[in-house]
């Protein structure tokens, strides 16, 4: 079986179905390797398209998990500096009224420290 080959390999090409002109072996080498250079292109494209694919899947999975940073951050800073500065007036009425109830309460302690000396 194997002498077959080899002597159809020795044999003139054989006829181009398509045409009717002979195939040469050098003209099959070349298509071959135009073949698997397309091949390996191909197949990097492939690799390309399945990393991209996996990073914009897996980027989608962070945002819906609610794991990931909001779409707005700006906004949400913006909002924080607003309640940060609330923070800081709430805190500052705080003190304030906080001092009014000490002297009111000073206030009360003379006044009833007064009625009680008159009796």
């Amino acid at each position: 079986m194997l002498e077959i080959v080899h002597a159809a390999e020795l044999e003139p090409a054989a006829q181009d179905p398509a045409g009717g002109s002979p195939v040469s072996r050098a003209s099959l080498q070349a298509d071959l390797a135009n073949a698997q250079a397309r091949n390996t292109r191909l197949a990097a494209r492939v690799q390309q398209l399945e990393k991209r694919l996996s990073q914009t899947l897996g980027a989608q999975a962070w945002r819906e998990s609610g794991l990931g940073a909001p779409a707005d951050i700006d906004e949400l800073q913006r909002g924080i500096t607003r309640l940060e500065q609330q923070n800081v007036e709430l805190t500052s009425t705080l003190d304030e009224t906080r001092s009014d109830l000490e002297a009111a309460r000073a206030a009360n302690r003379d006044l009833t420290r007064a009625l009680n000396q008159r009796s």
